[in-house]
Formats: C-alpha cells, sequence, structure tokens
C-alpha cells in the first residue's frame, strides 16, 4: 500500500467568501484516497521585510513549516489585474526567504482558480507558473483548472456545484497525487 499523501492548499484570497476558497473546499472533498488536503489561510501574514528573514513571526514560521512538512503544494488563485493577487505573492516571497532556506524547494505543485471573468484565472495561472521555475517547484501541466463564470458554478453558500468543474478538480488531484508520487 502508498503511503498517504498530503497536499497543502493555499487560496491566493483573504476574503472569506471568495470562489477560489470554494474550490478549496471542495479539492478537500474530492481528494483521491490516499490524499489529503489541508488548508493554510494566508491572514496574518505580514508584509515580506528583507530585514526580518532572521526573525519571522510565528504566522510566516508556521507557513514555513507546513510547506515542508506536506507532500506537495496546490494554489487556488483568483486573478486581479491580469496577475497574482497580492498576498499570494507576499506569501510565496516569505516562504522563499532567506536566500537558500526555500521552503518551496522542489515541492511538487498543481494551481487552479475560478473567476468571474470568461478567461477563468489563465493570466493569473501562467504567471504563477513563471514563480515556480525560481523556486524549483515542479508543476503539473494538465488538467488546467480555471473556471471562467464562477458567479454560475457555485451555490449561495460559495460551494463548487457545477459537476464539470468538480470532476475537472478532481481529475487535477489524481494527476498531482500520480506526479508527486513519481517525484519520490
Amino acid at each position: 500500500m502508498e503511503k498517504p499523501l498530503t497536499i497543502l492548499g493555499i487560496a491566493g484570497s483573504l476574503r472569506k467568501s471568495s470562489y477560489n476558497r470554494g474550490m478549496l473546499r471542495a479539492a478537500q472533498q474530492l481528494a483521491p484516497e490516499g490524499v489529503s488536503v489541508e488548508s493554510f489561510d494566508l491572514d496574518g501574514i505580514p508584509l515580506y521585510n528583507q530585514d526580518e528573514d532572521a526573525n519571522p513571526t510565528a504566522r510566516v514560521a508556521e507557513f514555513k513549516d507546513r510547506i515542508r512538512a506536506a507532500d506537495a503544494i496546490l494554489f487556488v488563485t483568483p486573478e486581479y489585474n491580469y496577475s497574482i493577487p497580492g498576498v499570494l505573492k507576499n506569501a510565496i516571497d516569505w516562504a522563499s526567504r532567506p536566500y537558500g532556506d526555500s521552503a518551496w524547494e522542489g515541492k511538487p505543485v498543481a494551481v487552479m482558480g475560478a473567476s468571474g471573468g470568461l478567461q477563468g484565472t489563465s493570466r493569473a495561472q501562467y504567471h504563477l507558473r513563471q514563480c515556480f521555475v525560481f523556486l524549483n517547484m515542479h508543476p503539473v501541466n494538465k488538467p488546467e483548472v480555471m473556471i471562467a463564470g464562477a458567479s454560475q458554478k457555485f451555490d449561495a453558500e460559495g460551494n463548487l456545484a457545477d459537476e464539470k468543474a468538480k470532476e475537472m478538480v478532481g481529475r487535477l488531484l489524481a494527476a498531482l497525487a500520480d506526479w508527486t508520487r513519481k517525484l519520490k
């Protein structure tokens, strides 16, 4: 029997009722057998300041510990102004510092997202993938999960209700689990 895998899910939105937090909740429910999806809330991570590299806050230290403990990472990102939300980029920067002590090093990673627009979160996801190069993360390339027209795919409580979208999330999680096992 294969060792259970832990995926750390990180939503790139602080908004409690965001579609992307709803996608992360769906991922927790749709994880394949032998895989658990935990989540980390970016609320409380201060703005990155290189002067504090040697003395990170307890929240930043906890974040880095959770990343290191996970077998893989799942980013669930909205798109702000054609790119990555500032709160997500800030958290990525904290966990990559100080230089030589990146918690992201060698981690398998997948990315998905939802937005009200027609392109889903395509531009934010591609920008995020550019970060993976320097961070030396190993992304799942397919399937790409970019949910467009999100207001039609989530219920009034912010839960993912669209069956096709759920299927895609499940396929992405299965691909991330397979990829993680291959890289081990």
